[in-house]
């Protein structure tokens, strides 16, 4: 927080604080950033910069009255996007910006700025990021930063990371254990939530590309089985719709273990049987798969508008699915890893997508995750599921009688 007044830092020109979730980077660096311009300025402006205005409300702004208590005052004009902070007789001004999308820099534009924070950076693009640092041309100004690692080709990493040194900036990490107010239970917990390049990223702190199979923790002994134990409850089904790609079904169970039950599978590829089916053909599909049984809800991916509407029509009580592609991959790891799904042996091509479902490794190269769009047709109904039931705790239906 006062890094700025030791010796060995006051040529420095800013500040790159990355590391683990939850290790009090924001705190930090936000209660560093006022003590450090309410110290050097007086009636000086300067920027607090966000992914979105209102993230960066609810994430820093409506916490620094607390923060600060005792220190400062803290007044906020909303309607103006821009708080005052009051230290006896003197004050600074702080613009609150959101760095969304590539227009986003226009928004800052024209004003001159004795520093900028910017939290999240990493979330921004970088032609915002530029012309916020541009802006602060007060002499004496620093930026601060504040960012959880992407993979290693995001822009951030290779321009300020890697040349922290050479852009004068002191590039501090943080672990979860340099936050004191951080129960262990809680740490912990944490630990348990992520796989793979999330765990590095997030636990760990560290910058890294997610490559490889995308869900590296899955073990065909541990996660695959020729037998079911008794099960409870009302069956699911969950759908990922295409037309020339593969329709798939996924019939679901849970187990008296505590554990979700992939107990069937569905799937048809138009192109590769080369004939197409249609909405009625599909739903007819569906009445044989289940064969009477009532399902409490098919959830299904949410572009199939057609495909819903017939299924709605001959009775089914139909969900639409959450496809949150990030945190649903992040939330199906979480249950492999903790052995909280499982797969019969009969699901031979959720069994094959498994070891196929890849990253993107030309995505990776721009700093972004996104797996291969191939061979994800069942490896999005489990999605669809995983996101929709087991972290929503069961799909919310309207009710319609088979049959109306």
């Amino acid at each position: 927080m006062t890094w700025w007044k030791q010796k060995e830092y006051r040529r420095l020109d800013g500040i790159l604080c990355d590391g683990a979730v939850r290790s009090g980077k924001t705190v930090c660096l936000t209660v560093g950033f006022l003590l450090w311009s309410m110290t050097a300025y007086e009636n000086c402006t300067f920027a607090i910069c966000g992914k979105t205005i209102e993230s960066l409300r609810r994430n820093v702004i409506n916490q620094i009255p607390q923060w600060v208590e005792g220190i400062f005052r803290v007044e906020e004009k909303r309607s103006e996007n821009r708080i005052t902070v009051y230290s006896g007789g003197r004050k600074n001004d702080y613009y609150l910006f959101g760095g969304r999308d590539e227009s986003s820099f226009a928004l800052i534009q024209g004003i001159t700025l004795a520093g900028v924070l910017l939290d999240e950076v990493v979330l921004m693009p970088r032609s915002f990021v530029e012309q916020a640092i541009a802006r602060c041309s007060v002499k004496g100004s620093k930026f601060w930063f504040n960012c959880n690692p992407e993979g290693r080709s995001h822009w951030f990493f290779r321009e300020w990371v890697e040349k922290s040194e050479e852009r004068r900036v002191l590039h501090l990490h943080f672990t979860m254990k340099d936050n004191p107010s951080l129960d262990e239970g809680v740490r912990r917990r944490y630990e348990r939530l992520y796989t793979g390049a999330f765990y590095d990223r997030y636990i760990r702190g560290l910058w890294r590309s997610a490559e490889g199979t995308v869900y590296d923790m899955f073990d065909e002994g541990r996660h695959m089985t020729d037998t079911l134990p008794p099960l409870t409850g009302e069956p699911y089904v969950s759908v990922d719709y295409g037309t020339l790609n593969p329709t798939v079904f996924l019939k679901w169970q849970q187990g008296t273990d505590g554990v979700w039950y992939c107990t069937g599978e569905y799937y048809w590829s138009g192109r590769e049987s080369h004939k197409q089916k249609t909405d009625g053909e599909y739903a007819d599909a569906m009445d044989r798969f289940l064969a009477g049984t009532v399902p409490r809800a098919v959830i299904v991916d949410p572009s199939a508008a057609s495909f819903i509407t017939e299924l709605r029509r001959r009775g089914y009580r139909v969900q639409r699915a959450d496809n949150r592609v990030g945190d649903g991959i992040r939330a199906v790891g979480e249950l492999l890893r903790q052995d909280k799904l499982r797969f019969h042996s009969g699901c031979i091509h959720t069994e094959a997508e498994f070891c196929s479902y890849v990253w993107d490794e030309t995505a990776a190269q721009k700093g972004e995750d996104r797996p291969v769009k191939e061979h994800d047709h069942c490896m999005d109904a489990l999605r669809y599921f995983v996101m929709t039931v087991i972290h929503r705790g069961g799909a919310r239906v309207s009710r319609r009688p088979r049959g109306l």
